[in-house]
Order: C-alpha cells, then sequence, then structure tokens
C-alpha cells in the first residue's frame, strides 16, 4: 500500500471519529443552551411577575386611599399604574410560554381588568358625591362593603402565588436537567477527547515508524554518499519513496563516476599550473638577463634617461613573478588534503610573528585555543594578515591577535592600528589583485586577502573587516569547530 493511501486512511479514521464527536457535542450543547435560555427567561418572568403584582398592588391601596379620604393627590399611583402596567403585561406575555402559565396569566389579566372596571365606577362615583352622595353610598355599600373589592385582590394575589410556585418549579426541574446535561457533555466530550488521542496517537505511531524505517534507509544511503561510499540500495517497496531510492543510486553512480573524473581532472590541472608558472617565468628570466647584459656591456654608453628605465624595469619583473608566484599559490589554495592534528595556535601565531620580524613589545595575543584541526591552512591565513598588517602598519605598529569561541567554531580576529580602510573598500580588499598600494609596490600583489577568503570560505568560516580611515583595521574570521574530534580548548597564555 502507498504512504499516501495510508496516511490517508489514517485521517479518514481519526476525521471520522472527529465528526461523530462534533455531532454528539452538538446535541448536547444544544440542549445545555435550550436550557440555559429557559433558566434565563424564566429569571425575567419571575421579576416582572413581582413588578406586576407590585404595580398591582400599589393601585389597589392608591384606590383605598383615595376612597377613604377623598384626596386626589391619592390617585397618583393609580393612574401612574395604569399607564404602565399594559406594557408591563405585554412583556410578560411574550416572554411566557407554557400554556399552563399562559392561562394563569391570563386570568389574572381578566380579574384585574375587571377590578379596574370596578374602580372606576366607584372613583367616578366618588367624584360626583357632592352632587348625588346616595348614589355614590348605594355603589359603595353594594360593591366595596359586601367585600368584593377584597376578594378581587386575594384572587389576584392567589393566582401570582400560583403563577410563581409553577415558575420556580419548572426552573428547578430545568436547573436539574441543565446540571445534568453539563455533566453529560463534559464527560463525553472527556471520554471523545482520550479516544481521538488514542486513536490519533496510534495512527501516528504507525505511520512515524513505517515512514521513518523508510526514510532510514535513504539516509543511510546518502551518509554512505556523503562519505564517499557510492554504494546502492536495494527497494522493492514499490511506493513514493522508491522513486528516491532510484534516484539516489543514480546519483551514487554518477557521482562515482564524476568523482573518478574530478581526481584525474585536478591532477591534470596541477600539472598544467606548474608547468605555466614555469613557462610563464622563463620569458621573464629572459628579460632580466637582457637588461643585466646591456648594463655589463653598454654601461659607459647608457644616458641618465635610459638608466632611469633601466633601473624601473627590474621592480616589474619582481611584480611579474609575485603575482605568478601568488597565483599558483591561489590555484592551491584549499586543494590540498590535510590531516588534522593538535594545533596550539599561540605558538603558531608567535612563529609567525618571530618570522614576520614583528617585535615582542608591539605583539599582544589574547585567548588563543589549542584545536584539532589542518595546521597549514589556518597558518596561511595568520601568516597572510600579520604580514598585511605590519605592512601597511610600518615601524610603530601594534598588532593583537584574540579569539572567542561559540557553539559551533571560533572567531579570530587581526587588529592593527595602521591608516585603517576606508568602508568602500572593505569588500574589494578580498578580490584578486585589489591593493590599496601603488602598482610599483612589490610587495604587494593583492592576492594575499583573496587566498585567506578562499581557505576560510572553503571550510564553511566567513571573513569580514572592521576598519575606517585613520583608525587602524580588524580582520575577523571563523574557524569551524571539527565535529569528529573531542576539541580541546584552553589558554595558551596571554601576551
Amino acid at each position: 500500500m502507498k504512504l499516501t493511501t495510508q496516511i490517508s486512511v489514517g485521517f479518514l479514521i481519526a476525521i471520522s471519529i472527529d465528526v461523530v464527536t462534533t455531532a454528539v457535542n452538538y446535541a448536547l450543547d444544544s440542549r445545555v443552551k435550550t436550557n440555559f435560555e429557559f433558566l434565563n427567561r424564566s429569571e425575567t418572568i419571575v421579576r416582572n411577575s413581582g413588578a406586576l403584582h407590585k404595580q398591582m398592588v400599589e393601585m389597589q391601596s392608591a384606590f383605598r386611599g383615595y376612597l377613604l379620604t377623598g384626596e386626589d393627590q391619592l390617585l397618583s399611583p393609580y393612574y401612574e399604574g395604569e399607564r404602565s402596567l399594559p406594557a408591563l403585561i405585554s412583556e410578560e406575555q411574550a416572554l411566557v410560554q407554557n400554556p399552563r402559565q399562559e392561562v394563569a396569566l391570563d386570568s389574572i389579566v381578566w380579574l384585574h381588568q375587571h377590578w379596574m372596571e370596578f374602580s372606576h365606577e366607584l372613583i367616578g362615583a366618588k367624584e360626583k358625591e357632592a352632587a348625588d352622595p346616595r348614589a355614590y353610598r348605594k355603589l359603595f355599600d353594594a360593591q366595596f362593603e359586601q367585600g368584593v373589592e377584597n376578594q378581587y385582590n386575594k384572587r389576584i394575589a392567589l393566582l401570582f402565588r400560583n403563577f410563581d410556585d409553577a415558575e420556580f418549579a419548572e426552573r428547578n426541574a430545568r436547573r436539574q436537567a441543565l446540571t445534568t446535561s453539563i455533566v453529560r457533555t463534559d464527560d463525553y466530550s472527556l471520554a471523545s477527547s482520550i479516544l481521538l488521542v488514542i486513536v490519533g496517537a496510534a495512527i501516528a505511531i504507525f505511520l512515524v515508524r513505517r515512514i521513518s524505517t523508510r526514510i532510514g534507509t535513504q539516509v543511510t544511503l546518502a551518509e554512505r554518499i556523503a562519505r564517499g561510499d557510492f554504494g546502492k540500495v536495494k527497494d522493492d517497496k514499490h511506493d513514493e519513496l522508491s522513486s528516491l531510492s532510484v534516484s539516489l543510486n543514480r546519483m551514487s553512480e554518477h557521482l562515482s563516476r564524476n568523482i573518478g573524473e574530478l581526481e584525474k581532472r585536478n591532477t591534470e590541472l596541477n600539472q598544467f599550473a606548474y608547468v605555466v608558472s614555469h613557462d610563464l617565468k622563463a620569458p621573464v628570466r629572459g628579460i632580466s638577463n637582457v637588461v643585466q647584459w646591456i648594463e655589463e656591456d653598454l654601461a659607459g654608453e647608457i644616458s641618465p634617461v635610459m638608466r632611469k628605465y633601466l633601473d624601473f624595469i627590474p621592480g616589474r619583473i619582481a611584480r611579474v613573478q609575485n603575482l605568478i608566484d601568488g597565483l599558483l599559490e591561489y590555484a592551491r589554495a584549499g586543494r590540498d588534503i590535510v590531516a588534522d592534528e593538535e594545533v596550539n595556535v599561540e605558538g603558531m601565531v608567535r612563529e609567525l610573528a618571530e618570522l614576520i620580524g614583528i617585535s615582542e613589545a608591539s605583539f599582544v595575543t589574547d585567548n588563543l585555543p589549542v584545536l584539532h584541526t589542518e595546521r597549514l591552512p589556518l597558518q596561511q591565513i595568520f601568516s597572510n594578515l600579520l604580514s598585511n598588517a605590519i605592512k601597511y602598519a610600518g615601524p610603530r605598529a601594534k598588532i593583537r591577535v584574540t579569539c572567542k569561541e561559540h557553539e559551533k567554531d571560533y572567531e579570530f580576529s587581526v587588529t592593527d592600528n595602521g591608516p585603517g580602510i576606508s568602508s568602500e573598500y572593505h569588500e574589494k580588499v578580498f578580490g584578486l589583485f585589489q591593493t590599496l598600494r601603488e602598482r610599483s609596490d612589490t610587495e604587494s600583489t593583492g592576492i594575499g586577502l583573496a587566498i585567506v577568503k578562499k581557505i576560510v570560505e572553503e571550510r564553511g568560516g566567513v571573513i569580514r573587516l572592521i576598519s575606517s580611515a585613520g583608525n587602524g583595521a580588524s580582520f575577523i574570521f571563523t574557524w569551524p569547530k571539527k565535529k569528529d574530534h573531542e576539541e580541546k580548548y584552553h589558554h595558551a597564555g596571554r601576551g
């Protein structure tokens, strides 16, 4: 079975479990939401019921007070309730959804309306009492004294009490149902999550082991190729990674063939470099000999102008010879295979400083390590940088060589107090034939820093320049640590 098919099946199983879980959770959440909405609505219903009953009681009290005293200002709560009750009643009727509660609320409204008719009639008679006291007294005795008003109030109060009790009972039932729904939802969510994690982990482990085994085979082959063992791997799985195995086998075959050709070409190139160097130097030596013969044979006939030209030629010849040697050294830089060895950088740098002619008083080192690496390329770098420093800083040179250890490499710096280099030349100085000295200067070929840059970069390091005109220069380069050896790093002393 192909890897894509296995992965698709695994995802399909996980998605199916997730879909079922989502559907059940949605149903349980809907139930929870319904009960929660009912409780919120019920709370509003009870609150409005209390407000309705309170308003009706205030109207009843205002009505009785007016009948007893005849003072019109006592009817203010009565008329206020008459204006506000319709809105409260409409809001309550919109909230109530239980048919039994709707009937109870309708009964309350009906009784209140009849009470309002009764009260309006008595208030009207009370207002006309001065003109017709017997009519008011007759109505009062027939309605109020016989307890009709009290019966209305008691029935309304009883209906409100029954209404609220029924609402509270329904709320308690819904609250218990809500608690049960929440517990069930939590339990099912936890169970489904655990199931999904277990199934997902099992699928992931199976696929990871399956794929990692296949990839491990490819990685093993790639590592063998990286070590120069251009073998092949057998693969009969016929899945997506099989094409990678075929490609790696083909690459191994091509690399084996190309490495052989490259070694052959390198040998030929080395021979060519030496031949070209010899052939280029031969004409230069011939020119030098001719100049020497002219000076010996025609010494008395050479004019001052001719002498000036003849004196100028040896410098140019020396520069050409140095260029040829520098190009040959640049071509060889980084190509020779050098065995790793223990290198005391402190000792190596001080030996180079002594050979170059840097005085002890003007040379300082700091924190230079002992490490396991290629000695010759590192020595070549320091030789070029130290020579460069003393060349440009002059007899009053102050040179400092330091090192910082990082996780993956060492960072070396060679600093001098020379004339410095403007920022526009920081990149140019690492190019071939780039020099800040005059072209007539035989000591400067413009190849030394190019060789340093080539050696550093071929070993995975970087080199940069920090300098400004009149403030000296610091050449900083990194030297990668060897992964195959346990590095030894300690201070070899301070200069």
